[in-house]
């Protein structure tokens, strides 16, 4: 099994990046686990107090549940992973099952912040881009599918997304393996990383096939 951290702030473009690879290889050879999924349960809170939490600090996340999950896989256990809705702010009672498979990709913007998670993996890479560019994609993206406004969204880069950024994810940079600048548009990087990726998989393919 080979396990990959995909990390980098909001609207880096750390889902194409985890997309790229997983067009390389077969459906049935890897899984995606967004870190979104494990969220903290706040089924004890109302939606009101849901939404005062501040996500892109580390105490937002189950992080003893994602390392259990990311240990189980890798010891060829399935598992059930927890499912999140932005607009209610908590999990929802569906899971999604997850078999053990040859890759596992975990993306999120803390992918590579907690210790016990990045010794999990084989490969860390964090996904680098303009802040600018960044803000442009995360409007799009929430007023799209999370139902605020422009300004709102503004509003919460400035007071919440910027600060959290400089101060937990832009660290974890020290971390990475690889480093792609430019987020998800810079092919030339992701063509490189996809071909390490395959390289490194072909020893276990080939002792699989013998």
């Amino acid at each position: 099994m080979y396990i990959i951290g995909i990390a980098g702030g909001t609207g880096s473009g750390k889902t194409t990046v985890a997309h790229k690879i997983i067009e390389t290889l077969p459906g049935d050879k890897v899984a995606l686990i967004p870190q979104d999924s494990y969220y903290n349960d706040t089924t004890n809170l109302t939606l009101e107090e849901r939404q005062k939490i501040n996500f892109d600090h580390p105490d937002a996340f189950d992080w003893k549940l994602l390392a259990k999950q990311i240990e189980d896989l890798r010891n060829g256990k399935a598992i059930e992973q927890p499912t999140y809705s932005y607009l209610i702010s908590n999990r929802l009672e569906e899971t999604i099952h997850i078999e053990p498979c040859e890759v596992i990709i975990i993306e999120g913007i803390m992918a590579l912040w907690n210790k016990q998670l990045r010794d999990l993996m084989d490969l860390k890479i964090f996904v680098d881009a303009d802040p600018d560019e960044r803000l442009i994609r995360v409007i799009q993206r929430d007023t799209v599918e999370r139902g605020r406004t422009t300004q709102m969204v503004i509003d919460r880069y400035l007071d919440v997304l910027k600060p959290m950024h400089e101060e937990f994810i832009e660290p974890t940079k020290r971390f990475a393996d690889l480093i792609i600048p430019l987020g998800g548009s810079n092919r030339q990087a992701i063509e490189i990383m996809r071909t390490y990726i395959t390289h490194r998989l072909r020893p276990q393919q080939q002792g699989l096939n013998q």
